[in-house]
């Protein structure tokens, strides 16, 4: 069977940007996928992606010209059905035969075999495999079916003579308008159309810096250095993404010492599918703009013009940024001048909201958050800014009933704090009516703690206007003071209870209101705070700022909350087993999670863990299926078998340390205490009938149980790490 290697290309113009990278992706790994499912390629075919601004395509190794043939068996009737008693065919199986395209000469080729109870007639058959050309029409047929399209353009394509289709127009639905297909079999073209396209192995270069137009492919394997050298083309979207980094770094390297351009990987990508031949050159501006918050000079560099700003050694920005341009003329200073023209009037632009913004204080906007409707059923801006208020005094109210002992200096602490937190949470929102955020709301609560430093408020109250959005995504920073946190909590608290009291709810992958990140966050601070709080205490503490605007939601939210809790759990590599173990017990504060999953993984580890895990789940099921509610108290005077005896001895002795380690917050300690349990509850199991035929002994043993199962869950439930 002859072998060679595959490219396929689809020559489009330019393709939506974000979404290259996927696009590029899905039609490599589609197509083939599809040849390896037809037998036209192995399973360990080397796969090659491409994809530029103009193009996607994919180079398959070692495809075959056919596929081989497959013999193939297929279940005719019952032999009790399809011959009669003399064993010649009977009417049914000739009907059979005839749907087939087969006559009564290939009864004697079929086999009898058993099928279930009786017997069946079975047909041996050779299935031809899949020529090349049938199967690559096929597979990029799926391909381009399956692609992650974000919005499909329909077009109108005019048919010539010799076309598929009709003479005159037809519409054809893709995401960009194609105009050339390539399909090599090593040399040779493979014949395929699709979009009204038929295959050859002609293709294009770059718009204008191409060597040759079109590029004739030779072969396969000469595609991308074709495009290289004759084209003036990075067709690889990793090759081009690598060396853009290369030219950046260099760039950096010679702008000045210590210089390096923005990390934003987003960025790279995006910019990596505007270009084909990617040249960075390095632009500046006015050093007067840097007055402006860097993070809004940053944020149009990279959101309009798709920059890289330059950052000194210790981050801050400098009037230096560097441009991907995608032609590499000889004199590049009308490039420079170009780019350096286009992007002052967006600096001009952010100083101009930066002044405007500040002839206004924070608290003069506070009451125009009362015409800003937040949601139809939720209220205003100003609404929720008030019971974010009231919220945060409640978290602090809490805060101070879990800090012991409660001094002069630790209430004039929580004092200030509650006064800062409340501050904070009234003015967190209003700069949400600032022309700034007006034209980035990405800046949202950064330019609120700006507006607050120029106004001079209290240490604290500004940082925290800053952070009360954080953490904002998974990995981010958490709130840097005592007062962000308060506040970061109020907020996201607020936006659950509210949204989940009115039932809005997120459903698969659809979360509008990013709840799913909003419960992150609290989980995230109150365990890595390690606050005192209690969580279904603190929902049901934001529940009055509501008043009778929604319905109790914390059942549902609590379950949630332990959702996203054990998600981000096995995120971080703990075992199912030792999640479902902690969040058995459902604990009421986070913070003490971490010590707990430590405790169960130390006791996994012990030689005991095993069979006390699966006593544990033993005795769980004997008293679920009691009759009546067990007490975990046991009449010493009952115990008569030996077995009892010893482990009730053993219970005295281990409960009173694995108590107080729990007590004192070892967890660890407290665990690995009722490893001296394993023999006694060996012993006891083995040995004693726990129902027995007298009703005051199995009660007891119930209890003696009881107490058992009582001493050995207190960290966690070991049941769970049972096979």
């Amino acid at each position: 069977m002859s072998t060679a290697n595959l490219l396929v290309e689809l020559f489009v113009e330019e393709l939506p940007p974000k979404a290259l990278k996927k696009l590029g992706e899905s039609f490599a790994t589609v197509l083939a996928d599809s040849l390896k499912a037809q037998g036209l390629a192995p399973a360990d075919a080397v796969v090659t992606p491409f994809a530029s601004p103009r193009r996607l395509a994919v180079h398959v190794s070692s495809v075959a010209a056919k596929a081989a043939d497959q013999a193939v068996q297929q279940k005719l009737m019952p032999v009790s059905v399809a011959l009669d008693a003399s064993g010649q065919p009977a009417p049914a199986l000739l009907k059979k035969l005839a749907s087939m395209g087969l006559g009564a000469d290939v009864v004697p080729q079929l086999k009898r075999a058993p099928d279930g109870k009786a017997e069946a007639l079975f047909l041996d058959s050779v299935k031809p495999g899949a020529v090349l050309a049938e199967g690559l029409q096929k597979a990029l047929e799926d391909s381009l079916a399956k692609l992650p399209i974000p919005k499909v353009m329909t077009y109108q394509l005019e048919q010539g003579e010799g076309a598929d289709f009709q003479p005159g127009w037809s519409s054809v639905n893709f995401v960009r308008p194609a105009h050339g297909l390539v399909a090599l079999h090593g040399e040779q073209e493979v014949p395929v159309s699709v979009l009204g396209l038929k295959s050859g192995r002609a293709t294009q270069g770059h718009r204008f810096e191409a060597r040759v137009s079109p590029v004739i492919l030779k072969t396969a394997d000469t595609y991308a250095e074709q495009l290289q050298h004759e084209g003036a083309v990075i067709a690889s979207f990793a090759e081009r993404r690598a060396e853009i980094v290369r030219q950046l770094n260099a760039a950096a390297a010679k702008a000045g010492s210590g210089l390096s351009p923005i990390e934003d990987e987003a960025l790279l990508d995006e910019v990596t599918a505007l270009v084909e031949r990617p040249n960075v050159l390095t632009g500046r501006f006015e050093e007067a703009f840097l007055d402006v918050p860097q993070e809004c000079l940053i944020l149009t560099m990279k959101a309009n013009q798709k920059y890289f700003p330059l950052l000194d050694a210790s981050g801050k920005l400098t009037n230096q940024f560097l441009i991907v341009s995608n032609i590499s003329p000889e004199d590049p200073s009308a490039v420079i001048g170009g780019n350096e023209r286009v992007v002052r009037p967006r600096l001009a632009d952010a100083k101009f909201f930066f002044d405007q913004d500040r002839k206004k204080t924070l608290e003069s906007r506070v009451a125009g958050l009362n015409k800003v409707v937040y949601h139809g059923k939720l209220g205003t801006q100003g609404e929720r800014a008030e019971r974010v208020r009231t919220i945060a005094h409640a978290i602090v109210s809490q805060l101070r009933l879990g800090t012991l002992p409660y001094t002069v200096d630790v209430k004039a602490h929580f004092d200030v704090l509650d006064s800062k937190a409340q501050q904070a949470a009234l003015l967190a929102k209003t700069d949400l009516l600032t022309d700034m955020v007006g034209e980035f709301p990405e800046l949202q609560g950064i330019m609120g703690g700006y507006y607050a430093r120029h106004e001079g408020l209290r240490d604290g109250v500004a940082i925290a206007i800053e952070d009360h959005y954080k953490p904002r995504f998974a990995g981010d920073a958490l709130p840097r003071n005592n007062t962000g946190t308060v506040v970061a909590l109020a907020d996201k608290l607020e936006t659950l209870v509210g949204l989940f009291g009115i039932g809005q709810l997120p459903t698969g992958d659809k979360d509008p209101f990013a709840l799913r990140r909003h419960a992150l966050g609290v989980i995230r601070i109150l365990i890595e705070k390690n606050l005192p709080l209690d969580l279904p205490a603190l929902v049901q503490a934001v529940l009055p700022a509501f008043g009778e605007l929604i319905s109790n939601p914390a059942e549902h939210l609590l379950v949630f909350f332990s959702d996203r809790l054990a998600v981000s759990l096995r995120e971080q590599g703990y075992s199912a087993q030792e999640v479902d173990a902690v969040l058995a017990l459902q604990p009421a504060r986070l913070g003490e999670v971490p010590r707990r999953l430590a405790a169960v993984r130390a006791f996994a580890a012990l030689p005991e863990a095993t069979a006390l895990a699966a006593a544990n789940k033993r005795v769980g099921n004997i008293l679920k299926k009691a009759d009546t509610q067990v007490e975990a108290n046991v009449d010493e005077a009952l115990l008569q078998e030996a077995a009892e005896q010893a482990l009730y001895a053993a219970l005295k002795a281990v409960a009173p340390q694995a108590q107080a380690a729990f007590e004192q917050g070892d967890y660890t300690a407290s665990l690995q205490a009722l490893a001296a349990l394993r023999t006694p509850v060996d012993a006891f199991f083995d040995g004693v009938m726990v129902n027995a035929e007298d009703a005051a002994l199995k009660a007891n043993r119930l209890g003696l149980l009881a107490t058992l199962h009582q001493a050995m869950n207190q960290v966690a439930d070991i049941s769970r790490l049972a096979a």
